[in-house]
């Protein structure tokens, strides 16, 4: 009798051991699907939208619309104001930056850049620029990889490393960012908010960023205002020949429908 309780007593010593792991499963494609005390999805949510016409919003998918906004991320602002935050994301230096800062510059427009590790360690200069002109400097990652597939304690440290490393060089604390490749899921954001970051996503951006395959300058131009939309937030990379090109006029012409271009930190729900 006393040999059977102690076997019972250890099997449940076991079984509760067990129960106090955390699980973490290895699947296909790359994706690591993490169940931790929170329960919280990894699926991981490639963000997309579905165009509308005549300057209507886009649909942004009611559940990942949902998913964002339940961790403090945006994606559009308010419909009823014609407002315009544009944003530009930077893995690297093309040669184009200055230019699009002096455009910007000449058309008194704040904007919101989204850098690497990379590009602030490659271009000080630039990233000093950014800031002393009034624009904001997001964070885009050190190494720009899919969140989804990275752990917690890298998640953060994706994040935080590059945090530190931009407060060490100029003082300045970061405050927005924006997932790699625009893919995240229920845990990353969780991960994101909880380290006071805003995720800031998109409701506007095109095939720009290819640089051996630079869209036509007239069909940008078009594709942009023809989709120019209230709350509007958009992108474009800042390695695009095409968008630093055709960035002074796609400006003037927004304004001149009427709408105006706003920073981040003034950001209307």
């Amino acid at each position: 009798m006393k040999k059977k309780k102690i076997i019972t007593i250890a099997i449940i010593i076991t079984i509760l051991s067990i129960c106090t792991i955390t699980a973490k499963t290895q699947i296909t494609n790359n994706e690591t699907i993490e169940t931790s005390n929170s329960g919280l999805s990894n699926k991981k949510i490639g963000w997309g939208i579905k165009r509308n016409e005549n300057h209507e919003q886009p649909d942004l998918g009611i559940e990942n619309k949902k998913i964002l906004e339940e961790n403090n991320g945006i994606a559009m602002g308010n419909s009823e104001k014609k407002y315009i935050y544009l944003t530009f994301d930077e893995g690297y230096e093309a040669g184009y930056t200055k230019q699009i800062l002096e455009t910007l510059k000449e058309n008194n427009v704040k904007a919101t850049f989204f850098i690497t590790a990379h590009y602030l360690n490659t271009q000080p200069e630039l990233v000093k620029q950014m800031i002393d002109e009034g624009h904001i400097v997001g964070n885009h990652t050190v190494n720009h990889k899919s969140m989804p597939d990275l752990t917690d304690e890298k998640i953060e440290s994706e994040i935080m490393d590059l945090h530190k490393a931009l407060y060490s060089k100029f003082g300045y604390e970061m405050k927005y960012i924006r997932p790699p490749m625009g893919e995240f899921s229920q845990r990353t954001l969780a991960i994101i908010n909880n380290l006071g970051y805003k995720t800031v996503m998109w409701s506007f951006a095109y095939e720009d960023w290819n640089e051996d395959k630079q869209p036509d300058k007239e069909k940008a131009k078009n594709k942009i205002i023809g989709n120019v939309h209230p709350g509007e937030i958009m992108l474009l990379h800042g390695n695009s020949k095409t968008n630093t090109e055709i960035l002074g006029e796609i400006i003037k012409e927004i304004k001149n429908m009427g709408y105006e271009f706003k920073s981040l930190d003034e950001f209307e729900q």
